[in-house]
């Protein structure tokens, strides 16, 4: 087993990304070596990441869109009214701020299943009321990782209604039939780990006061596109809405219509330029100027998601998964207890490699639904196990969108590190929390 391919690939990822090696290129090198240890050439590994990363083109399409929407929006100053706005609505209530951004978070997930596209547009004008409050930015990671994640794990609803039927669909095409319907009742148990998981992070771990510095994010946008407009600085002074301010709340509200009635994200982010750009929030020759503001923004974050698309794509090549499993059952011993740990440890490893809980349950199903069933777990014990391997390594991941999309809006003024304050803060408040009542649930259910 020490000598997987999966493994030792995920492992190195990891080590290298605690060693702050920046993660696209922690995630070539971790590649190479699993390919290495699976007896791939390395023109062999590379062709097979590069084949792969195809496989996130539209999600990295969505990301460059989606910065250069954010950007456009926070370029007409809407972003500072509804800061002001909270800020009266909160005033020193810490706490209560970091349990909105959680619940807003969640939304994001149900009742306007947009996923990560609201966190560039609200979170970076919110630092600077994060920094009057001296709130960790831990802990809003935390909260957002929570709403990103947590609603699809236990409710069929939006994103977890698409979730719940890959979880039902993968036991059914492997010999155990499974209702989408029910799926909720396997999850909820872990589910309830995650809440127990975001109160320890947001009234234990990291509730001390913490300093940052007050860095003028609109100033930095400027310089990149090449100078503010009139609707900015009236902005400072004023909370009267502008045509433009306008354009850019009917350009969001329509990107999200968009992506719901098409199912494209893309378009939508498109259709939300346009619209901005007929209202005058910006003008035509600035487009240029709020790509490369977009570019700027969520640019990293796509290229990482399609490298590890790849990466993803190497780990299935070499069979490590299987043959995981397999040098697993030796430790298991009949003993449901140990058997449902492990498994859920396999799942942790996987996720954390390829960083997508939807694209491993299909993966991880073909092979715990046949060894679920030898153990002598129930069905629903089965799509728990299923559901909560596969999504164990989304929190936690330095290549997942539910990592990477926080720490795109926290760190829009360069003071937070996407391991050491997303990555590690999240594995610890939910991966922790899931494998505990992740193995509670498959031995009671």
């Amino acid at each position: 087993m020490l000598t997987n391919p999966v493994l030792i690939a995920v492992v190195v990822m990891s080590a290298l990304c605690l060693l702050k090696v920046n993660v696209l290129i922690s995630i070539l090198i971790s590649a190479l070596v699993g390919g290495a240890m699976a007896g791939m050439s390395l023109g062999e590994t590379m062709s097979t990441l590069i084949g792969g990363m195809g496989g996130s083109a539209e999600t990295a399409l969505s990301y460059i869109l989606l910065g250069a929407l954010a950007v456009a929006i926070g370029h007409t100053g809407v972003a500072d009214i509804l800061v002001r706005k909270i800020g009266k609505a909160i005033e020193n209530k810490k706490t209560v701020f970091v349990l909105l951004i959680a619940g807003i978070s969640c939304f994001s997930q149900n009742l306007i299943p947009v996923h990560i596209a609201f966190i560039p547009i609200l979170i970076p004008p919110l630092l600077a009321l994060m920094n009057k409050l001296k709130i960790d930015r831990r802990a809003v990671a935390c909260a957002l990782t929570f709403g990103l994640k947590a609603p699809y794990v236990m409710l069929p609803v939006g994103f977890g209604l698409i979730f719940h039927g890959i979880v039902a669909s993968a036991l059914t095409d492997n010999g155990v039939a499974m209702n989408q319907m029910d799926v909720w009742k396997a999850t909820l148990l872990p589910g309830i780990g995650m809440i127990i998981g975001l109160f320890v992070a947001v009234f234990v771990l990291f509730r001390k006061p913490r300093e940052y510095k007050d860095i003028d994010i609109a100033h930095k946008e400027n310089e990149v596109s090449g100078g503010g407009s009139n609707s900015e600085s009236a902005a400072v002074s004023s909370t009267t809405m502008t045509k433009e301010h306008w354009g850019a709340l009917v350009g969001a509200i329509a990107a999200f219509v968009v992506q719901l009635w098409q199912g494209s994200l893309p378009l939508g982010a498109l259709v939300g330029l346009i619209i901005m750009m007929a209202f005058g929030s910006f003008k035509l020759k600035q487009l240029d100027d709020m790509m490369s503001g977009g570019i700027g923004l969520m640019g990293f974050i796509a290229f990482v998601m399609l490298v590890a698309s790849g990466f993803g794509a190497v780990l299935r090549a070499t069979g490590g998964v299987e043959a995981l499993v397999e040098a697993s059952v030796n430790l298991m011993r009949g003993s449901k207890l140990i058997a449902a740990f492990v498994m859920l440890l396999i799942g942790l490893l996987v996720t954390m490699g390829i960083g997508t809980s939807f694209g491993t349950v299909p993966i991880i199903a073909t092979i715990f639904v046949p060894l679920g069933v030898e153990i002598g777990f129930s069905p629903l014990a089965i799509a728990s196990l299923v559901a909560v391997a596969g999504a164990l390594g989304d929190a936690g991941s330095p290549a997942s969108d539910s990592t990477l999309g926080p720490t795109s809006g926290l760190n829009a003024d360069g003071q937070h590190d996407h391991i050491w304050d997303t990555c590690v803060p999240t594995f610890i408040a939910y991966n922790i929390p899931l494998i505990i009542f992740g193995t509670i649930a498959a031995i009671i259910l």
